[in-house]
């Protein structure tokens, strides 16, 4: 069945609204009687049926509510340097899909792309519109967050207390990523730092170890594109602590 984000529910109906009622009736074409599952990032899901549609909505009556057991129980965020290209959509995509919890775009020395005011807001907002539809394929119940583009001086202030960092750098050779998490509470969520295309400078390192108390890791002997070190260190993580494989 097809699934969307609702926009308000009550006892036994919920709502479908605004571009989630567009792909309903424009792209989709679905009438009254058909069946779909309507979800609000509680970690719930509702299959229903629609019952009336108009313009402004759809109204959906629900006859079965799940808890699907599909989010990783360790919080994992992503935070990664800006990128050229579509490496960032590319890497929400996959990350959503695979359970990432969270990302944040981070400025750094070495970023090419720049973003800022109304650009950068619409940029955030077109990553969380390919969050939630990675959400929809994937059978998801909790759309990951697409924090604001943010820089060195406030990006600790994006995550929760409690909060475990690793950052990637390449000229780390003796410190995996793996023997990292060896010492992380899997209860407290994990961020891990991805620089953009060249990395992160040395200066850079220092300042997360310092006001992140940032653990530097290899992800192994081989030099990854910023992309794929992204999902690489997400799939260790998941699989170390048995949500992946």
């Amino acid at each position: 069945m097809h699934r969307f984000k609702i926009s308000g529910k009550t006892e036994n109906y919920f709502k479908i609204a605004g571009e989630e009622l567009h792909h309903l009736i424009n792209v989709l074409r679905l009438k009254p009687e058909d069946k779909i599952v309507g979800f609000d990032n509680s970690g719930r899901q509702w299959q229903g049926v629609i019952d009336i549609i108009t313009e402004d909505e759809a109204l959906c009556r629900i006859y079965a509510e799940e808890y699907p057991q599909v989010e990783a129980q360790t919080k994992v965020y992503i935070v990664m340097g800006l990128a050229k290209g579509e490496k960032i959509e590319w890497v929400i995509q996959k990350g959503t899909e695979l359970g990432m919890t969270g990302f944040i775009p981070l400025q750094t020395q070495r970023s090419v792309v720049k973003l800022e005011g109304q650009k950068a807001l619409q940029r955030v907002s077109r990553w969380q519109k390919i969050a939630t539809e990675a959400v929809k394929q994937s059978r998801r119940v909790v759309e990951p967050e697409i924090k604001p583009i943010t820089g060195w001086e406030k990006v600790k202030d994006s995550l929760p207390a409690g909060t475990q960092w690793v950052i990637a750098y390449e000229d780390e050779k003796t410190v995996s990523l793996s023997n990292t998490l060896k010492g992380f509470n899997p209860e407290y969520p994990i961020a891990i730092l991805i620089g953009p295309e060249g990395g992160f400078t040395a200066e850079e390192v220092a300042k997360a170890r310092e006001d992140l108390a940032a653990q530097s890791v290899t992800l192994g002997p081989r030099i990854l594109r910023t992309e794929t070190a992204a999902i690489a260190a997400l799939v260790i993580i998941l699989a170390y602590y048995g949500q992946l494989g």
